[in-house]
C-alpha cells in the first residue's frame, strides 16, 4: 500500500495519522525508533530524518563522523549503502507502516537517489521552502535541483503505489509569517510538483499563534488545492508549532493538544508532532512516543468545522495569482516573484528574499502585515498599525506562544497525591 492510500484509509476511518521527526545515525538505533513508532498507541507513519551534513551534501564529514563514533543528528542515508537501509527497514516498513524521508536540502539529488535505491518513495520539501530558510543556495538553482528530483521520483519504479511528495511551504521560518503567505507557498510548491508529473501530494501548514486564524488558513489551503490540483490525490499535514516551544512539559503538551485539535477540526489527515523536550534538546524515542500518543488521544472526538470564504483565502489567492501571472513557466515564475517582491517572507535573510514585508501580532495573537513591501495585497490586506520593530518587540513576538502556554500550564490547579486538586 502506498503512503497516500494508507493516510486516506485511516482518515476515512476517522483517525488522525501522527508522525514524529525522528532520525538516528546508526541503523540499529534508527530501527529501534521506527519500531517504537509503529507500535505506539496511535495511528502512525515512520520517519527517517536525515542529518545536517547530508542536508548540505557534506558526505565526507558524515563519513568521518560514522567512522569515528561522532554522533550525528539524523540518519545519513547517502553514506549508508542501500542494502543497509533496506535491512534496517525490513519487517517494519510496509502497507501498514509507510516511512517518509525528511531532510531539509536545497540540493537533494543524492538524497533522492539513495532513498529510491533503498526502496523508499515518500519524502518532502520544496524549491522555496528548503532554500530560503535553510541555505544560501540561489533560488533559481534550488528550483532546477528540485525539478530534477521530481523527475527522479516520477521515473522511479514503485510496485506499492505512486511516489508521494509533501510541500514544506506552509512552514516557512516556522513562525511570524502571516498564514496567507504560508498557504500560498504551500500551494505553489504543490503546483510545482503537479506540473512535474507527481499526482500524490500532501500540503503542509504549521500551527501559528491563533487557533481560529489557523482554521481559516487550512480552509483556504483546502479550497486552493481543490482549484489548482484537479487530478491529484492530496491531503493536508499539520505541523505542531515550529517556533519557540513551551519550556514546561504541561505547556508543551497543551500546545501539542491544540495542534491535534486544529488538525481534526479542519479535516486534516496527518499531524507532525513535537515533544515536551523540544525547548531543551533532541528528544528521546520514549519522548517521541509520548508525544504521538498524546496527540492521538487529544484528537479523539473532535469534529470538523466548515469554514468557507475568509480573509486568509483572499490574500493567499491574490499571492498565488500574482505569481502565476508573472511568467508562463512556473519554474521561472517562482524566481521572478521573489525578485519582484511578489513573495517576500518576513525576517528571512536569504539574499533572494526582498526583506521589505513585515508581520505583527495583535492582542489576540492573530498574525497580520505591518509592512507589505511589494506584495500584491494592497486593497486586500489591511496593514496593521504597528510601531517600529525593535529587538524587544521581535523577541516578544517570537516567545508569544511559549510564554502563553507555559503561563496557562502554570495557572492550572495543582493535583495532590491521590488525585485531588489543591
Amino acid at each position: 500500500m502506498s503512503f497516500e492510500r494508507f493516510v486516506a484509509q485511516r482518515h476515512a476511518a476517522g483517525e488522525l495519522v501522527v508522525q514524529p521527526r525522528m532520525g538516528f545515525d546508526q541503523p540499529a538505533a534508527m530501527r529501534a525508533g521506527l519500531f517504537a513508532t509503529k507500535y505506539a498507541n496511535a495511528t502512525t507513519v515512520g520517519t527517517l530524518t536525515l542529518d545536517s551534513y547530508t542536508r548540505v551534501r557534506d558526505t565526507d564529514s558524515a563519513e568521518h563522523a560514522l567512522r569515528n563514533g561522532i554522533p550525528l543528528n539524523g540518519y545519513p542515508i547517502v553514506n549508508h549503502p542501500p542494502e543497509v537501509t533496506r535491512a534496517m527497514l525490513d519487517g517494519l516498513e510496509g502497507p501498514d507502516f509507510p516511512v517518509q524521508v525528511r531532510h531539509g536540502s536545497a540540493r537533494p539529488a543524492d538524497i533522492f537517489r539513495a532513498m529510491i535505491a533503498a526502496g523508499l518513495h515518500a519524502t518532502e520539501g520544496g524549491p522555496i521552502s528548503y532554500c530560503l530558510p535553510y541555505s544560501r543556495t540561489p533560488l533559481d538553482e534550488a528550483v532546477r535541483n528540485w525539478a530534477y528530483c521530481c523527475d527522479l521520483l516520477v521515473a522511479a519504479e514503485h510496485p506499492g503505489g505512486r511516489p508521494h511528495l509533501e510541500t514544506f511551504g506552509g512552514c516557512m521560518l516556522g513562525q511570524l509569517c502571516p498564514p496567507s503567505e504560508l498557504v500560498a507557498i504551500s500551494v505553489l510548491e504543490a503546483l510545482f510538483f503537479y506540473r512535474k508529473g507527481l499526482r500524490s501530494i500532501s500540503v503542509s501548514y504549521a500551527q501559528q499563534t491563533n487557533l481560529q486564524q489557523d482554521r481559516e488558513a487550512v480552509a483556504a489551503l483546502r479550497r486552493l488545492c481543490a482549484e489548482f490540483l484537479p487530478e491529484a490525490t492530496w491531503h493536508v499535514v499539520i505541523y505542531a508549532y515550529m517556533g519557540l516551544f513551551p519550556r514546561t512539559p504541561d505547556g508543551a503538551m497543551l500546545l501539542l493538544g491544540k495542534a491535534a485539535e486544529l488538525a481534526m477540526s479542519t479535516g486534516s489527515e496527518r499531524l507532525i508532532v513535537k515533544t515536551a523536550a523540544e525547548a531543551h534538546r533532541i528528544p528521546t524515542v520514549a519522548e517521541n512516543v509520548t508525544a504521538l500518543e498524546h496527540a492521538a488521544a487529544s484528537a479523539k472526538g473532535i469534529k470538523a468545522i466548515v469554514d468557507e470564504d475568509n480573509q486568509v483565502y483572499r490574500e493567499a489567492y491574490a499571492l498565488v495569482d500574482a505569481v502565476l501571472n508573472s511568467h508562463g513557466d512556473l519554474d521561472r515564475a517562482l524566481v521572478v516573484a521573489f525578485k519582484r517582491g511578489l513573495l517576500d517572507v518576513p525576517y528571512c535573510l536569504h539574499p533572494d528574499n526582498a526583506g521589505q514585508a513585515r508581520s505583527t501580532l495583535d492582542a489576540d495573537g492573530r498574525l497580520g502585515w505591518s509592512e507589505l513591501g511589494s506584495l500584491p495585497l494592497r486593497g486586500i490586506a489591511e496593514r496593521a498599525p504597528s510601531g517600529r520593530i525593535t529587538s524587544s518587540t521581535l523577541m516578544s513576538a517570537l516567545s508569544y506562544v511559549q510564554h502563553t502556554h507555559d503561563t496557562q500550564a502554570l495557572e492550572q490547579p495543582m493535583t495532590a497525591i491521590g488525585g485531588e486538586p489543591r
